[in-house]
């Protein structure tokens, strides 16, 4: 790394988060509007599941106001803190070791070997870079996780020719859609399939036919913008924010670059570190222990790899200590983001009117046809998503009151397995609540009307595919 002091290519401008943080705000409002006018309900929770026909009214019970206006700070002590804590030590060190990466050439190292490689078929390196994520999170629920991989699919789209977008698409967008096309995922299908009573991966031969629609829906949809983009790059939603981006990307020296022994060096330390955080992910499947062990590893390994990197291409230890904190500084304003967006789910549940908004849902469902009730079912998980963006979280919340209703209504419960994951993985790119969206369009600071008008034509076809796909269940009533 050279002596002069640069700025992360990927950081947040102050633009872009004041526009998010004022629509979070908006809806934390909002929020708050309906735990005043909503009747605060609970029913009975043992280790986590909702006990069935134990659902009262808190007749003297009402959120005080002064906990909503304060929510930003008391969200920090509640138990919402602790992932979104996890997703603010992560966002933190991508941010101070990307920068070390981007400085020492080895970022460049991987995009001119990529490019080498690939520059006459780089549509087969984008079918397999989206398939294999696709399948990473359909298997393992691979999904903070992707926050490490947002840069460099980013960096590497730009050296192909695309924009940030299609980096995006990649990356996030891949790793969110394999949740809707889960095939062994333990956050949703074990879960679900567990509290419906059913055996663990049944019914597994439909959930691969979702998986190859939902795959085959992505591709297209990548590869008809990306054309696009080669052939009229003005055409590109975010063509003049990636303007700079270029510039940094620029491999003019790309063969002095991969000549480079150091760089060269570094580049094989941080793979290697990225590669091990592969044997905790696999682990994490293998035990079922959800994300306990990939996360923290992810965000060691990848600081490890990061500051190996700069040290096999010569810098000192002050120099990397510098560059890490500028790294730091560049992406912090994800912090406040990540706290209001805790704020909305912890005003929420100290309002006690989830269970009250369950418990109507339940008393609908029983008075109506299987092939409403399925979409009554995606159309509640769709909303439950908006604050509760866990997928185990909502399963605890929802299955144990809808299973028991299915049997009645003639709706098989393996459908309702399906489409818990339809709904949850659908929705997860969908609304500004979810913590990882908004920080990855705040990378390439893109507005979330722009990340809409972008998205819109692919949330379309994959919602068309998965309502196909529903009343195909309950037609043949799948089991």
């Amino acid at each position: 790394m050279d002596n002069e002091k640069k700025e992360s290519a990927l950081k947040l401008d102050a633009k872009t988060v004041s526009a998010i943080v004022g629509l979070l705000i908006i809806i934390l409002g909002v929020v708050g509007v309906l735990t005043q006018t909503v009747t605060p309900g609970e029913y009975e929770v043992v280790d986590g599941t909702i006990i069935d026909g134990t659902y009262h009214i808190l007749e003297d019970y009402k959120l005080p106001v002064w906990k909503i206006l304060f929510s930003p700070i008391m969200c920090l002590s509640s138990s919402h803190a602790g992932t979104g804590v996890l997703i603010i030590l992560l966002i933190v060190l991508i941010g101070g070791s990307f920068l070390i990466l981007e400085q020492c050439g080895v970022l460049k190292f991987i995009m001119a070997t990529l490019i080498k490689k690939f520059s006459h078929k780089k549509y087969a390196l984008m079918a397999v870079v989206t398939f294999v994520l696709m399948a990473l999170s359909s298997t393992a629920g691979v999904l903070e996780e992707s926050l490490t991989l947002i840069p460099i699919a980013v960096a590497v789209s730009l050296a192909m020719g695309w924009d940030s977008l299609v980096g995006l698409g990649m990356s996030i967008v891949s790793i969110a859609w394999g949740f809707t096309a889960a095939t062994f995922n333990p956050f949703n299908v074990v879960t679900v399939q567990k509290l419906s009573g059913l055996e663990v991966f049944s019914g597994t031969w439909l959930r691969f036919i979702v998986f190859v629609g939902v795959y085959l829906i992505l591709f297209f949809f990548l590869y008809t913008y990306a054309k696009k983009i080669e052939k009229n790059p003005k055409a590109s939603l975010v063509y003049e924010s990636d303007l700079e981006l270029r510039k940094k990307y620029s491999l003019d020296d790309a063969e002095a670059v991969l000549n480079d022994d150091n760089i060269r060096k570094g580049t094989k330390a941080y793979l290697t570190c990225m590669l091990i955080d592969i044997v905790f992910i696999v682990l994490d499947f293998v035990l079922g222990t959800g994300g306990a062990l990939s996360l923290p590893a992810m965000a060691i390994l990848f600081t490890t790899g990061g500051i190996l990197a700069g040290y096999f291409t010569g810098s000192n230890a002050k120099k990397l200590l510098n560059t890490f904190i500028d790294g730091v500084k560049a992406i912090s304003p994800a912090v406040l983001l990540i706290i209001f967006v805790i704020a909305i789910a912890y005003v929420l549940d100290e309002g006690k009117i989830m269970h009250t908004i369950l418990y109507h849902f339940s008393n609908i469902m029983q008075g109506i046809s299987p092939y409403a009730a399925i979409f009554l079912v995606l159309g509640v998980i769709a909303l439950l998503e908006f604050v509760v963006s866990s997928g185990t979280a909502k399963a605890f919340l929802i299955i144990p009151l809808v299973a028991p209703l299915a049997d009645l209504i003639g709706l098989s419960k393996q459908s309702v397995v399906t489409t818990f994951c339809i709904a949850d993985g659908f929705t997860n790119l969908l609304y500004p609540t979810n913590g990882l969206m908004i920080i990855a369009i705040g990378l390439i600071n893109v507005s979330y009307g722009k990340w809409l008008k972008w998205t819109w034509k692919l949330f379309l076809g994959e919602f068309i595919f998965s309502a196909l796909i529903m009343l195909l269940m309950v037609a043949i009533n799948y089991k």
